[in-house]
């Protein structure tokens, strides 16, 4: 099934678009969360949001949630882990899933820790984001998971029936979740110290720490969400931020990008507005295909 627009992410951008896309009949599917915006149920206090006067960020996800639910817009949690322009279409991939769409919005908020030197220069040359997509590569040989949530743990087990060694390297705060140790198996070896660098010549071989090194075949690093170039392959970025124009176009044809992830200033009601720019732009796109089509 191809589906008009697929917009990635669940928080004000995203639901924004999702909404002004729903309304103007096209066929969407929305990847995201339960809790739609992990930075957004963490506001104590919001002032600037027009109408919500003094809400809690945890009361504005509730309105959120509210509104598309009352128009049948469900979030599918499914984490995309690439998106491919193919030419009439758009192919985002889950693990070994695969969806497609004639146009993308973007709405996946910024990465905010900068990459591990070498983790950019590596990737798909032994750096990757995603276990279960390149998991088999790495039958019988050593990997190292540089984890920066809770799932890493998850991709480092499914690691570990396949890789003759996996290490697991924790990169959140200890103190917020539980031990590292805990919920891996016993055959993961836990290494508590801060990754300096990604070593390779072609390939990846080592990985650096302040007291020593380990030999490599593969990492992956695993976060909430990946940068804008390996997202997405051949997008124009500027730092950590998808280049748009004013329109909310990207530099690829029939795909948009809006709220945090399109620049700053970082603002629930600026990723509204910007989630039904991109919106409005995408219909607008879509229209034009068809009647294009129709000659």
């Amino acid at each position: 099934m191809r589906y008009d627009i697929a917009i990635v992410g669940s928080g004000p951008a995203g639901l924004s678009a999702a909404i002004n896309s729903k309304i103007r009949n096209k066929n969407i599917i929305v990847f995201g969360n339960d809790n739609l915006s992990n930075k957004l149920v963490k506001a104590p206090s919001i002032d600037n949001y027009l109408g919500f006067h003094d809400i809690s960020g945890e009361d504005l996800k509730d309105k959120f949630k509210e509104h598309i639910d009352s128009m049948g817009i469900q979030i599918l949690s499914k984490k995309i882990n690439s998106i491919y322009a193919m030419g009439e279409y758009f192919a985002l991939m889950s693990g070994d899933e695969m969806f497609e769409a004639t146009t993308v919005i973007l709405a996946t908020g910024v990465e905010y820790g900068k990459p591990i030197k070498g983790e950019e220069e590596f990737l798909g040359k032994g750096v990757g984001y995603c276990a279960t997509c390149d998991a088999p590569l790495y039958r019988d040989k050593k990997v190292a998971v540089i984890g920066y949530n809770k799932e890493s743990k998850e991709e480092a087990n499914f690691l570990s029936e396949i890789a003759s060694k996996t290490y697991f390297i924790p990169m959140y705060k200890k103190e917020s979740l539980v031990r590292a140790s805990d919920e891996l198996e016993t055959s993961i070896e836990v290494i508590n110290d801060r990754p300096i660098q990604i070593h390779g010549d072609n390939l990846v071989n080592k990985v650096e720490f302040k007291e020593k090194e380990i030999d490599v075949d593969g990492v992956f690093v695993i976060k909430d969400s990946a940068s804008p170039k390996s997202l997405v392959p051949g997008i124009e970025t500027d730092g950590p931020h998808i280049k748009v124009d004013i329109n909310m176009k990207t530099s690829i044809e029939g795909c948009f990008a809006a709220g945090d992830c399109a620049g700053k200033p970082y603002s629930y009601i600026k990723s509204a507005g910007q989630g039904q720019i991109a919106a409005l732009n995408a219909v607008s796109y879509l229209d034009k295909l068809k009647l294009k089509n129709k000659k």
